[in-house]
């Protein structure tokens, strides 16, 4: 496929090797905007936000990945494979399945279980394939947040096609298995990776409970915890 693609208009060189993925293309803006030296928009078609700037001098791209592993898909799988990025870490939000989680608990997830049928694109592997973070990524943000006195839960997640479910027996099933949150992109971002030989890393504020739905942040609260989480990816991003 040639540059632009169907769903990303910038040039060939727009991207940084290192683009961090919220979720909601209007938290890549402030992300750009707060957190970036220089932002410039680089993408915008269908409304999917791209900038490209500096943090402390070294290039950091920041775009939308929209929800769910279908949407991520597409986007990381561009980015690896026609824009030549080479790290790729989503900065989002989990609801927390381990029950000493609190709200504003960042999570780190080595790998990604799911119940979703993207990795089955690449089931030519005689067996089920696991989709787990980049060694490197998680080393560089373990460090990072031993510097900055950030406690770090490093475990597996929940990739889930489903938002609202209201299977219990399941997610207790999940919760048995010590995975420690729910969030719906880890696993196809994880898989287009390993495809295409390149790094990538989840990491999560906890910012609500799946067995306590009274349990939940708002709007200020969501602002303040992710914006220690992005300060974390940036000074991982710098190591």
């Amino acid at each position: 496929m040639s540059i632009p693609t169907p769903h990303i208009t910038a040039p060939a060189d727009a991207f940084a090797k290192t683009v961090l993925m919220p979720g909601d293309p209007l938290r890549a803006k402030f992300i750009a905007e707060n957190f970036l030296e220089n932002p410039k928009l680089v993408n915008e078609v269908r409304g999917m936000l791209g900038y490209t700037g500096t943090y402390n001098g070294t290039p950091v791209s920041v775009m939308g990945s929209g929800m769910g592993c279908a949407s991520i898909g597409i986007y990381s799988y561009e980015l690896f494979n026609f824009y030549k990025v080479d790290n790729i870490i989503r900065v989002g939000s989990a609801g927390s399945m381990d029950m000493s989680l609190e709200l504003g608990d960042i999570i780190m997830a080595v790998g990604a279980c799911t119940n979703s049928s993207y990795p089955d694109a690449f089931a030519r592997c005689p067996g089920t394939f696991a989709p787990t973070a980049s060694f490197e990524l998680m080393l560089k943000t373990q460090k990072a947040a031993d510097m900055m006195s950030v406690k770090l839960h490093a475990g597996n997640v929940l990739s889930s096609d489903v938002f609202y479910n209201d299977d219990s027996v399941g997610m207790n099933a999940w919760m048995r298995m010590g995975v420690l949150g729910v969030e719906m992109e880890a696993a196809a971002l994880y898989s287009n990776a390993a495809r295409a030989g390149k790094n990538a890393l989840c990491i999560c504020t906890i910012s609500d409970k799946v067995f306590n739905h009274s349990e939940s942040m708002d709007a200020k609260q969501r602002e303040t915890s992710f914006s220690q989480m992005i300060d974390l990816a940036l000074a991982a991003v710098t190591l």
